[in-house]
């Protein structure tokens, strides 16, 4: 016999030799098989994995610490009104931001009134007018808000009433001209960047869904 059917004998009995070592370890599979289902429990009765119950609220815990003052308020303006939402409140409070800025700024505050508390619409009113007797105008154009972050909020159990505390970095154009149309102070051209912190309240549950602007500040 010569060495090369030796050698196809010898090959050919290792791979037999593997193939029934492998059925012997892996089994074997006929057909379509459904993927095993697992219990969830690992030998023994016991779950292979752990159980989490709650965790953190994102739309919380994104804004403001675990754990802190402000989250414990945001916590319980949720129990008194469930579809109140942080992220949703924030993305409103933007655009609240840049209606009542520019209204200010164009000395019209008609269609922002119901946004203002009163003892706020009357201050912002007591601006406008000083203007107006200076003879002096605004033009302003809003570019857009660059930051926007909460700062803190606070609930009042008793009253219902909740109060988030918004910090904002707007960015915008602004002239101011006198009475003649001369620019005394601004440039059209040029960007601005603007800091303020608005505090916006509201009376959780309540029919009325709108936030009132009641303090403001740097």
């Amino acid at each position: 016999m010569s060495s090369s059917i030796i050698q196809l004998l010898v090959l050919a009995g290792i791979a037999v030799f593997l193939i029934l070592r492998l059925r012997s370890v892996l089994g074997t599979r006929d057909g379509f098989e459904k993927p095993p289902v697992s219990n969830g429990r690992a030998s023994g009765g016991r779950p292979d994995f752990d159980v989490i119950d709650g965790g953190p609220d994102h739309d919380i815990v994104d804004h403001v610490e675990d754990g802190s003052s402000s989250a414990k308020a945001l916590a319980a303006m949720k129990m008194a009104e469930p579809g109140f939402m942080v992220g949703a409140f924030l993305e409103g409070s933007r655009g609240a931001y840049e209606m009542i800025l520019m209204a200010y700024e164009n000395g019209d505050l008609s269609d922002v009134r119901g946004f203002l508390s009163d003892e706020l619409a009357e201050a912002f009113q007591s601006g406008i007018d000083a203007r107006n007797e200076q003879g002096l105008t605004i033009e302003a154009n809003f570019v857009g808000v660059r930051e926007i972050a909460l700062k803190s909020a606070d609930f009042d159990r008793e009253t219902g009433e909740g109060e988030v505390t918004v910090r904002f970095t707007g960015e915008l154009t602004s002239v101011v001209k006198n009475a003649e149309g001369e620019v005394v102070e601004g440039d059209a051209t040029e960007i601005k960047r603007q800091k303020d912190i608005w505090t916006f309240a509201r009376k959780m549950g309540a029919d009325d869904p709108n936030w009132q602007l009641v303090a403001t500040g740097e």
